[in-house]
């Protein structure tokens, strides 16, 4: 199998205010626009997608359908503190304070209108015994 994209797709009763969400607070744009499903694309990366479907749309199989849970959205990016200065500028909950963690992410973690957990993280060097945890060409430097 070749796989020629991949994205998380985040089911809601509320598409509209889901999309704008993600919109407003973390630079996507709608590449398609409907009452029931939102293609949402990176306006810095064509290759960072996201999209918004109401979950109780008839493509998704009944057994299926609803609200999303248990979901936890990672963004990695250059400046954290810069990110969460905004985050809580735009009264966005912190359920985790800013922090440095010895397996090598300096993190916090907000939520989206549905729950969504959303961690927004920049990769520091592991200490400890986690840097023998790593495959090499995957530790993060400074």
């Amino acid at each position: 199998m070749k796989v020629t994209s991949y994205y998380p797709v985040i089911m809601t009763h509320d598409v509209a205010g889901t999309a704008s969400f993600y919109e407003a607070h973390f630079g996507f744009v709608a590449l398609f626009n409907s009452d029931w499903y939102v293609h949402l694309q990176s306006a810095q990366d064509p290759s960072i997608n996201l999209a918004v479907l109401d979950g109780r749309h008839h493509t998704i199989p009944e057994s299926g359908r609803g609200r999303v849970g248990g979901l936890l959205l990672n963004f990695e990016v250059e400046d954290v503190d810069a990110v969460h200065a905004q985050v809580q500028g735009a009264g966005l909950p912190i359920l985790l304070s800013l922090r440095d963690e010895a397996f090598g992410q300096r993190h916090f973690i907000t939520s989206d209108p549905n729950g969504v957990l959303i961690d927004i993280i920049k990769p520091i060097p592991p200490s400890g015994e986690f840097v023998e945890q790593y495959d090499a060409g995957a530790l993060p430097t400074a």
